[in-house]
């Protein structure tokens, strides 16, 4: 039996010449967890948002849970739990009254207790949910769309954002709390969850390229990365324009960003705690932690859009503090919410950026060319930030944190949202820059991208508790992979608390 039947359907956006859906047939079995995979407007999200009736087909048929989304979707509404891609609580609420909320929009009980418990939420129930880490926020999310049992949970990327050990969390939370015979239909950009479904739809332009089991497609996570991105027409490196007209600063130095005793306490509660590295020029820094570690405290602290409590932060040997207008213009910043001009198009925000950085007439239009080539952004120039899909958001972002030719970089999960093709691009930009001299500081929840840095400082509770290259660091937790590397290490941290 299926849970969701969908004949030759099509769906076309105002001013767009593609079709999101292209004569999409599909069935999704019901009881089954289905990953939908695919690149960055692919059409994964459109696909979503038209099986719950959220979107309305220009032609083809969809039938979910047996009702007509389109004309029965105050019954549908009933029946389903949707988590967006966007953060869809309310971040002045607590957690305690955002379920409440949700609770009474889908008329049931306000017995928490079990969600609470195994979300880990309990001891947060009055913390505001816009105060939650990036992983709390999403359990949260996924506890709301859990409430009633729903037949049909709809989860729209759940794990953008999320550092491995949440991820597992979340993975558990849904298979443990779901009946079995509750369909889940969840879209990720991470290949490795993606092969643990029982079932894998991969999207590319609108149309289905692959439908079946993802260990029918390959036996491993990683051959089945490389077999999606065959899928998807394969990946052929090419120069980095964005490294390629780079001009190195003639700045003599051996480490060029450096924190010594950084601190940043709130109250009682140190966010960061005596946090102190130096990083050469030329050097991938990668920072790691769960989320919540005060990662980013320290990213802001760095680049001066937060005044530490205690401590120095010198970029290119220019101290924040005492001269943070010189020390700011040596950093291109990518944070890690999309902080771009969402009223604004891609093409208005890139013009913006360069002006604002101040490129000169020949060489802003020049550098706005490279951009717009580099990242792929002819096709949707036109259309505002706050509508491009994620992956795209996250490219815009890249594109005007190096808009200026920075000598530093501080990119805070760059790659957060980005199909896995578009990520083979952004490490080809930032392993690039970095042979051209540019220092980097970044943090990723991809462990497999941790393998490209240079050494690796892993945070836990506002403090470094390890720093090596990536062989260092596994050779320490005595691992085989950085996962696992990642999970051991702060496991053996936890005993220490």
């Amino acid at each position: 039996m299926n849970s969701v039947i969908i004949k030759n359907l099509t769906k076309t956006f105002k001013g767009q010449t593609q079709p999101a859906i292209d004569n999409l047939s599909l069935e999704i079995e019901k009881g089954k967890i289905t990953g939908l995979i695919g690149a960055d407007g692919a059409g994964k999200t459109t696909l979503l948002r038209l099986v719950i009736g959220l979107l309305v087909a220009d032609k083809g048929e969809i039938s979910t849970l047996d009702l007509n989304p389109e004309k029965q979707k105050n019954i549908l509404n009933t029946k389903i739990g949707y988590m967006p891609q966007k953060f869809g609580l309310y971040e002045d609420l607590t957690v305690i009254e955002n379920l409440k909320l949700y609770a009474d929009l889908k008329n049931v009980s306000h017995d928490f207790d079990k969600l609470l418990e195994f979300t880990d939420l309990k001891r947060f129930q009055t913390r505001f949910a816009g105060k939650l880490s990036g992983g709390m926020k999403q359990k949260l999310g996924l506890a709301c769309s859990l409430l009633g049992n729903p037949e049909f949970l709809v989860l729209d990327e759940p794990s953008v954002g999320v550092d491995p050990i949440s991820r597992r969390d979340l993975m558990k939370m849904v298979r443990q709390l779901i009946s079995p015979d509750t369909t889940v239909l969840w879209s990720t950009a991470y290949l490795d969850e993606a092969h643990s479904f029982d079932t894998a739809v991969v999207m590319d332009k609108g149309k289905i390229i692959y439908h079946g089991s993802p260990h029918l497609l390959a036996k491993t996570a990683q051959e089945f990365e490389e077999k999606v991105i065959e899928l998807m027409g394969g990946y052929k490196k090419e120069e980095s324009l964005v490294a390629k007209s780079y001009v190195p600063h003639d700045i003599d130095m051996e480490y060029t960003v450096f924190a010594d005793n950084l601190v940043k306490k709130y109250g009682d509660f140190y966010a960061v705690k005596n946090n102190t590295f130096k990083i050469k020029k030329g050097e991938i820094f990668g920072l790691l932690g769960p989320n919540g570690a005060g990662k980013s405290t320290s990213f802001k602290m760095m680049c001066g859009l937060s005044k530490p409590t205690s401590g120095t932060t010198k970029i290119f040997g220019t101290d924040m503090k005492e001269n943070p207008t010189k020390a700011r213009s040596y950093l291109g910043y990518m944070a890690q919410k999309f902080s771009l001009y969402g009223n604004l198009t891609v093409e208005q925000n890139l013009n913006f950026f360069a002006g604002v950085y101040g490129l000169n007439k020949k060489d802003k239009q020049q550098r706005i060319d490279e951009m717009i080539k580099s990242f792929n952004f002819e096709k949707v120039l036109k259309q505002k930030a706050d509508e491009l899909p994620l992956g795209f958001k996250q490219r815009l972002s890249m594109a005007c944190a190096v808009m200026h030719n920075p000598p530093v970089l501080f990119l805070d999960e760059p790659t957060s949202g980005v199909d896995v093709v578009a990520r083979r691009d952004f490490w080809n930009h930032i392993t690039s820059l970095a042979k051209k001299g540019v220092t980097v500081l970044i943090t990723t929840h991809f462990m497999d991208e941790a393998e490209f840095c240079d050494r690796i400082s892993l945070f836990y509770r506002g403090q470094t508790i390890a720093i090596g290259t990536p062989k260092e660091l596994k050779e320490k937790a005595n691992a085989k992979n950085m996962e696992e590397t990642f999970i051991n290490l702060i496991k053996e941290s936890e005993v220490k608390y």
